[in-house]
């Protein structure tokens, strides 16, 4: 069954905004004079009580197994796509593997792309499970009804294995105007495999979470109880599904996104609306703070977002860390990178791999 496309990726169209540097220059020349500190995030955080924004003990381990996906959505920061062939290597896995059992992180946090399409993927699920970690499957739902998936959800559940899932919105209109025309059809029908062997039952080892992002240029919803029951109703009554949690997620003003927000003539009020709606109670609970991203090729990042924008973690300047080098020390004493697009992070209640934050 072919996946719906709702583009081609951006490096495939060779796109300017493919280049991370193109991609942050824009974000910096957007006219933000009349907002607090001129929209200077640094500046913002210094006002809010923090001249640095500085690491706390690495509890989630974040890997992105690479840019393939049998999806290209139109709001993609990854830029993942089917003509995406970047993909995280045994070798790398191992290394790792290695770099996490050198830290106290409770949570392994696997993502792409769709990460269910690296080679290796069950066997880093394996050795993580092993070492007694919760394990977090970051899945488009579409994937799973690929030929080669279909015994996934089975094999997940027996390993306890968290799924989150991407679902735009509990509508069909909604949803495919963001993913593709198909996907929400194609996204009830994985669910109803995922809720065919206990998934989304309330059993805490068989945790079926879903992320909601706004359709437009919009911040996620504030209500987060009320839009939870909203979701739960809606696919209930009409599709018979259920799950057990929703996260709400900012759209990140950085690659296909940002490409959407400017092609539509809204990126200026959307970075308006994020620097205006700052929030400083989000600024302790930032997953930069808390999480340590790995890129398909081993580089280490202060975040997902960060990696897209290829703001790599150095021990030195012109030096980034690399997976094989992971050194818990120096990790513990840098300096967090941050810059314009952080403040989709910490706008109205904040917004991170997990949701809200405040």
């Amino acid at each position: 069954m072919p996946s719906p496309v709702a583009t081609t990726s951006l490096l495939h169209r060779r796109s300017a905004l493919s280049s991370s540097q193109f991609q942050i220059e824009l974000l910096e020349s957007i006219d933000l004079d009349q907002l607090p500190a001129g929209g200077d995030f640094v500046s913002i955080l210094d006002r809010s009580g923090w001249q640095k924004l500085t690491p706390s003990k690495i509890e989630i381990f974040q890997i992105n197994l690479g840019k393939l996906c049998n999806m290209t959505c139109r709001h993609c920061h990854v830029d993942a796509g089917p003509d995406r062939h970047e993909n995280m290597d045994r070798q790398t896995i191992d290394a790792c593997l290695k770099a996490l059992d050198q830290t106290e992180a409770h949570t392994v946090d696997i993502t792409g792309g769709a990460p269910e399409l690296n080679p290796h993927f069950r066997y880093l699920v394996e050795q993580c499970v092993v070492r007694g970690k919760h394990v977090i499957d970051r899945c488009n739902l579409t994937v799973l009804l690929l030929p080669t998936m279909t015994d996934l959800p089975a094999w997940l559940g027996e390993r306890g294995v968290e799924v989150v899932c991407s679902l735009p919105h509990f509508r069909q209109v909604n949803t495919d105007k963001q993913r593709g025309d198909g996907t929400f059809e194609q996204s009830i029908q994985a669910l109803r495999q995922l809720n065919a062997v206990g998934y989304g039952k309330g059993n805490p080892n068989l945790k079926l979470t879903l992320v909601s992002n706004p359709p437009d240029a919009t911040l996620s919803c504030n209500q987060a109880a009320v839009l939870e029951q909203m979701w739960k109703q809606g696919l209930s009554e009409n599709h018979d599904i259920t799950f057990d949690r929703l996260i709400a997620i900012n759209n990140m003003p950085i690659a296909r996104h940002l490409e959407w927000l400017e092609q539509s003539g809204n990126l200026q009020a959307y970075m308006e609306l994020l620097v205006s709606s700052f929030n400083p109670d989000t600024i302790s609970g930032l997953m930069c703070r808390n999480t340590i991203s790995v890129s398909w090729d081993g580089k280490l990042y202060d975040c997902d977002f960060n990696q897209m924008l290829n703001l790599e973690i150095g021990d030195r300047p012109n030096h980034p860390m690399r997976i094989q080098d992971f050194n818990p020390k120096l990790l513990a004493e840098r300096e967090i990178i941050t810059g314009r697009h952080c403040f989709g992070c910490t706008a109205g209640k904040g917004s991170s791999c997990s949701g809200a934050i405040a």
